[in-house]
């Protein structure tokens, strides 16, 4: 696999960011799945404003979120990124199984109201979330 640079894989998903619909960005760490840098707010409703933000995520302090979801429905940044850490995880033991000499390059899960772009870089995971245009 093609390795980028800190500085490309910054530049991907600032590219997947300013996309229209984009709600939200994360980067994680191809490792360990811990967030490296994160942007937007992401919710199970349309009503998410996708000009806001979540603080960076600052793996030195410790900081955490304390429950998976608000009563409003959002999701931390830490929950998305466990459950893009383990359907990343199953796909590439899927792939796996089919050519141990082939890997994941690209993940796309389109859902009725969103869409996560899942790329998988040598020492990143890129994940762009962006809401379903309507049918």
């Amino acid at each position: 696999m093609a390795q980028n640079s800190p500085d490309e894989t910054l530049s991907l998903l600032t590219r997947l960011g300013q996309k229209p619909g984009v709600q939200s960005t994360l980067i994680l760490s191809r490792e360990t799945g811990a967030i490296v840098r994160t942007s937007g707010l992401i919710s199970k409703t349309s009503a998410a404003s996708p000009n806001s933000t979540l603080p960076p995520s600052n793996e030195a302090s410790g900081e955490s979120y304390t429950s998976s979801r608000t009563e409003s429905g959002i999701h931390s940044a830490e929950d998305v990124a466990s459950l893009v850490w383990s359907f990343l995880k199953a796909a590439g033991g899927l792939v796996d199984e089919l050519d141990k000499e082939d890997e994941v390059k690209l993940l796309r899960l389109r859902t009725k109201k969103n869409e996560l772009v899942i790329i998988p870089d040598h020492k990143f995971i890129l994940v762009a979330i962006h809401e379903t245009p309507p049918a």
